[in-house]
């Protein structure tokens, strides 16, 4: 199956350096990719992926279990108008800048609400768990800031404390 590139997408919920826990389950490294709906392109793309996915692993799903939503029926800040693609991998994905030099945590260039290019595939499930149509994080690249998400709002400047003493007791 063929990757597809969803170019200039708004990264939420990312977990590309450390593998994402949930309940003290530790999963996979993984990522919300948001494209506006306005782009047809890249939706219908995605789209013949999965429905080639689809036919590959025949299995017949509905739009429940595909692993793109529509922003629009999803409650966070930022989703609205736009498609929303779930998608992992067990394995550590590429993450690049611009320049396509690797990036690693501590660089603190990808977070929540920065726009990336951005590259997966489709896999069916077809399990005890369930049928599904999946995503595959194989690479991110980063292409530019956006507004944060959830930036959890505001720390404290160093200015606000008082200088302490070595004298000063506590």
């Amino acid at each position: 199956m063929a990757n597809i590139k969803i170019s200039n997408a708004r990264l939420s919920f990312p977990s590309l350096f450390n593998k994402a826990e949930f309940n003290g389950q530790v999963g996979k490294y993984e990522a919300t990719l948001l494209f506006p709906k306005s782009d047809k392109k890249t939706y219908d793309a995605v789209m013949k992926g999965i429905e080639a996915c689809k036919k590959d692993n025949k299995i017949k799903v509905g739009a429940d279990k595909l692993c793109i939503k529509d922003g629009d029926d999803i409650e966070y800040d930022g989703y609205a108008g736009m498609w929303a693609i779930k998608a992992s991998n067990g394995k550590r994905p590429t993450v690049i800048n611009r320049d396509k030099s690797p990036l690693v945590e501590e660089d603190e260039v990808i977070y929540a609400g920065c726009y990336v290019n951005a590259i997966i595939d489709f896999w069916g499930q077809n399990n005890s768990y369930g049928k599904r149509v999946n995503a595959n994080l194989l690479g991110v690249q980063f292409v530019k800031d956006g507004e944060p998400f959830g930036d959890g709002g505001k720390t404290a400047d160093a200015d606000e404390f008082d200088d302490i003493e070595d004298d000063d007791e506590y």
